[in-house]
């Protein structure tokens, strides 16, 4: 697993294009344009399992979905971030993304640290430090866990038949 951090402000357009709005749309056609402005390693390097930490207002610009597709094609465990624009924070909810908002551990981190998550339990562990993030909510794992909030839903209603 690898920790990719970077800075505040990191809007939509920096996490995929502008330019590829009308022309991807899958998640096969937005993975090689993640990142590719901000960090031009990062599509062809991130692995399943990998964590994103950032600082303040991540997320924020355009309402386009195409970044949250993209993060949760790729496998991204869970962004960590001292905070999140709130269209994005509502767009990764629906497509089952994990966010965490933990001040302290982003600014915590330094290359090469260890890290764990503890999404029940509302703990990171970094290099034996442990940073307390309120416990996400039972339906938000399941969410996740299921693919996204239509894959959820789905599911809910093929219990209830």
């Amino acid at each position: 697993m690898k920790v990719w951090k970077y800075g505040d402000n990191i809007n939509t357009d920096m996490l995929f294009p502008g330019k590829y709005t009308y022309t991807c749309s899958t998640p096969i056609e937005i993975k090689p344009h993640l990142l590719e402005d901000l960090d031009p390693s990062f599509a062809n390097a991130v692995k399943e399992g990998d964590i994103i930490l950032a600082g303040k207002n991540f997320g924020c610009g355009s309402s386009r979905e195409q970044p949250v597709v993209g993060l949760k094609a790729v496998g991204i465990k869970a962004v960590v971030a001292e905070s999140y624009a709130r269209i994005f924070y509502r767009s990764s909810i629906n497509q089952g993304l994990l966010l965490i908002e933990c001040p302290q551990a982003v600014k915590a981190y330094s290359d090469g640290d260890n890290i764990s998550l503890d999404l029940e339990g509302g703990k990171i562990n970094i290099s034996r430090k442990i940073f307390s993030f309120p416990k996400l909510p039972k339906e938000i794992l399941a969410i996740s866990k299921a693919g996204g909030l239509l894959e959820y839903t789905r599911e809910k209603l093929k219990k209830k038949k």
